[in-house]
């Protein structure tokens, strides 16, 4: 191949311009040339896509969310939406197709791969909720950030002994709260990937007060309940002086890591030695450190997320 495009899709992760830079910067020095789809499936449908050069990416392997915008857009997942993408690549004379982004974004690249055109997926989700892989792009900054906010949490929760829930994104996985509650400290993590009994966190708040605690931290995904809705579901069992805190949109924001900054720069460079090589139908993944390569349609139509069973279980262990 010797002219890719790249694209960003769903929502943003602190990451995506580095991977997009890791794209732009190792398909010039291959010699092909590397186009930018602006605002996802979207602008590739309207053909918002230019043409990416050395000094577009300067500066961009520090920059959180995604220099090539992003938007949601139900449309692609018609066939009709699909051909008018297609159709749009063939007009500008783009051979092969980068998508960065979470399972939305996978499932608009593994309908172009069924239309038998390359393309080769990226894993760029906070939520970590991708098959395929250990961990996406956006991830290890993300928990950062929630475990920045849980060490400032307990310094007052301590001081007026407290219980405090905090709500993190993660859709329906439960890794940042999983990663970030261990992490952190927390005495409760709340996941939808296991089932919790709210009389037993009661028990559990009142065990540790009784041992001399003066504060308690829950970490509760989003994909459960809001943390509202479970302040008051604990409050049938007694008064905990709960006080709830969603972090929300702050988790995707923010300068990414060095793990993460590194991790797109090996998945954007491996995606274009694929592309370079002819070959699409492909989702990049960092499976036990090493960087692997799955076919997508097997990926995402057997594969599924699973939650690290072993943390869930070393919090419950070590937290009380």
């Amino acid at each position: 191949m010797k002219r890719i495009a790249v694209l960003t899709s769903g929502g943003d992760a602190p990451g995506m311009n580095a991977a997009i830079r890791a794209v732009v910067r190792k398909a010039l020095y291959e010699g092909m040339e590397v186009f930018g789809i602006n605002y996802g499936y979207a602008g590739l449908v309207a053909g918002d896509i230019r043409q990416l050069h050395h000094n577009d990416v300067g500066d961009m392997i520090s920059r959180g969310g995604t220099f090539l915008y992003s938007a949601r857009y139900p449309e692609f997942a018609t066939e009709e939406g699909q051909l008018k993408g297609i159709e749009q690549l063939k007009k500008f004379g783009i051979e092969g197709l980068v998508v960065i982004g979470g399972d939305g974004s996978y499932r608009g690249a593994l309908a172009l791969t069924k239309h038998g055109y390359p393309t080769i997926g990226l894993p760029g989700t906070i939520d970590n909720d991708i098959p395929g892989t250990d961990f996406c792009i956006g991830f290890d900054t993300a928990i950062n950030t929630v475990l920045d906010s849980l060490d400032k949490i307990r310094d007052t929760a301590t001081s007026h002994v407290r219980t405090f829930i905090v709500e993190v994104m993660g859709r329906n996985a439960g890794d940042i709260a999983l990663w970030a509650g261990v992490s952190g400290g927390a005495e409760q993590i709340i996941i939808p990937e296991k089932e919790f009994d709210m009389a037993e966190v009661a028990t559990k708040i009142t065990e540790g007060r009784e041992k001399g605690k003066k504060h308690t931290i829950i970490v509760l995904a989003e994909g459960v309940m809001n943390g509202n809705k479970f302040a008051e579901e604990l409050y049938k069992f007694g008064d905990y002086h709960a006080r709830v805190t969603v972090l929300g949109h702050v988790q995707r924001g923010g300068s990414p890591t060095a793990r993460d900054r590194v991790l797109a720069s090996q998945f954007g460079a491996r995606a274009v030695d694929y592309l370079k090589e002819g070959k699409g139908g492909l989702c990049l993944g960092i499976v036990n450190n090493e960087i692997i390569a799955s076919d997508i349609i097997d990926t995402l139509e057997k594969g599924s997320h699973r939650p690290n069973v072993a943390l869930y279980k070393l919090n419950q262990e070590i937290s009380n």
